[in-house]
């Protein structure tokens, strides 16, 4: 296929037809297409930045254009006809306009069919406190939300506010009237959105990026005043969740915040996605940490380093796990490798003492 001939269309096509999650246009070499994590080139010719920016411009509005331009880079999502919805970013490097295009899954999956663990269900009927979903880049955070706002959506009866940079998951009205603001479009931004929430009778409210100081400090008083509040991290474990969460805070104000989390917090999910041995997909690993009083007290104590230990106690009772647990688990029924569990864990020397020094 010539350059000329080449569509956004069918570079869309192909990236649903190879099961990929992320579409990259960057200048002097091949369109590439990420697979089950892992970045694969498409047997198409090298990209020249000319070719680049008229595709990526041919499905900007105008005034899309202007703000890309002014601030070289720009987020938001895009419905494909008859093919899908992704969400794209736009970005300037080398002096020349680049692209990146996540894959939105036209059905927002169920917890079921994520293998979310279930005692999540329970987490949700609470109707009120702070849950957080946690991890890397590319963890499956924006998935497991949407499922977890689809279950409130099919099973309760209230508003759903969903406050996003772009707008991924548009969920339809059910048991639930959900309102999407967009930043940038709708709200200028997260912080100044939540704060308003308060004033739009919300039940449930997602945040999609816990971003700054303000934003967090606000989730914790909508948590507080009796709301059900969710939002992503990027944060690899549930006791590191909870040390940055009081870092981002002027020395002043910790004490505060530790007593506003320990009253205010309800759960914390950290997951990552994990290939499987027979190449088809990612297992998904989750870390569990529910605001037992044990662990509210050692929150509001400024113990945090007791955090982990108290999660690997009791937890036929408390249904907690750890990620060390549960890799090993996958490993040992045969879903991941050796060098994967070791990999992708947060807590390398626990990780490495479980699987045996020598076998390393």
């Amino acid at each position: 296929m010539e350059l000329a001939d080449l569509t956004l269309d069918q570079l869309m096509k192909t990236v649903l037809a190879h099961k990929g999650s992320d579409l990259h246009l960057i200048q002097n070499v091949e369109p590439q297409v990420r697979i089950y994590g892992k970045m694969t080139p498409l047997d198409l010719p090298k990209l020249d930045a000319n070719t680049i920016q008229t595709l990526c411009y041919a499905i900007l509005t105008d005034s899309q254009k202007k703000a890309f331009e002014e601030q070289k880079e720009i987020d938001f999502a895009m419905e494909f006809p008859k093919i899908g919805r992704f969400r794209v970013n736009y970005y300037w490097e080398r002096g020349a306009m680049a692209a990146a295009f996540r894959t939105i899954p036209e059905k927002i999956p169920t917890m079921d069919e994520l293998n979310l663990p279930v005692m999540l269900k329970d987490v949700l009927k609470r109707h009120k406190g702070l849950i957080l979903v946690t991890g890397p880049t590319g963890s499956g955070k924006t998935t497991t939300l949407a499922a977890l706002m689809n279950e409130l959506n099919s099973t309760e009866s209230g508003h759903i506010l969903t406050i996003e940079d772009p707008v991924e998951f548009t969920h339809p009205h059910q048991k639930c009237i959900v309102s999407h603001r967009t930043v940038g479009v709708d709200t200028h931004s997260f912080a100044n959105a939540l704060k308003r929430s308060m004033r739009q009778d919300p039940d449930f409210v997602m945040v999609g990026e816990m971003r700054d100081v303000e934003t967090i400090r606000t989730a914790l008083t909508a948590a507080e005043t009796g709301h059900l509040v969710l939002g992503t991290l990027h944060t690899n474990s549930a006791p590191q969740t909870i040390s940055r969460i009081i870092n981002v805070f002027p020395t002043d104000e910790q004490a505060l915040v530790r007593t506003q989390l320990s009253m205010g917090l309800s759960c914390v999910v950290s997951q990552v996605l994990i290939p499987r041995i027979n190449g088809e997909g990612r297992k998904a690993i989750f870390e569990i940490m529910t605001n037992m009083p044990a662990i509210s007290n050692l929150i509001r104590d400024d113990k945090l380093h007791q955090i982990y230990s108290t999660m690997q106690i009791g937890q036929g009772q408390t249904k907690m796990q750890t990620q060390t647990q549960e890799l090993l688990k996958a490993f040992r029924a045969g879903d991941i490798s050796r060098e994967n569990a070791l990999r992708y864990s947060a807590n390398q020397d626990e990780m490495k003492k479980q699987l045996g020094v020598g076998d390393m």
